[in-house]
């Protein structure tokens, strides 16, 4: 009895500890706009973006590229915010067209694929789609969520 109240207890533990909605896919209103480029985020779905922060607010973006630029600037386009206060941070699968965990992402640098801004980080959940993909499409490097800095966005401009 002891081993089950006590199996109860941790397993209430995890899951209260899981991640909540924040894993769950959330469509931008047709009103929304990019807060980096004034886009209406709506009419590019295969390119959303989002981050979440743990009071519930939500950020949407028109591609990865911007969400970076935003990510690494908080303090101009989210006064008061700081990556501390970011719950999780979402792209959307090139493939797929899921809303993924944008920290678990490969992104292709440099291909000739285009979003709505232009060169853009072309996001996969899978790194041997994104190996196909940068040799389908010329791209120049496969990098992770935490090898991208201001400079690599500042390449694709």
């Amino acid at each position: 009895m002891k081993r089950s109240f006590a199996a109860l207890c941790v397993f209430l533990l995890l899951a209260s500890a899981a991640p909540a909605a924040d894993d769950k896919p959330v469509k931008p209103s047709n009103k929304e706009k990019c807060p980096v480029c004034g886009m209406f985020v709506a009419k590019y779905p295969d390119w959303i973006g989002r981050i979440t922060f743990k009071d519930g607010t939500m950020a949407f973006f028109d591609g990865a590229k911007d969400l970076f630029k935003y990510y690494f600037n908080l303090k101009k386009y989210r006064p008061g915010k700081t990556a501390a206060d970011i719950q999780a941070i979402h792209v959307t699968e090139y493939y797929q067209l899921k809303d993924f965990n944008a920290r678990q992402a490969f992104f292709v640098f440099g291909s000739d694929v285009y979003g709505p801004m232009g060169r853009e980080l072309i996001p996969f959940a899978k790194e041997q789609d994104a190996k196909v993909f940068m040799k389908d499409h010329q791209g120049k490097k496969i990098v992770r969520f935490d090898e991208i800095n201001p400079l690599v966005i500042e390449k694709l401009d």
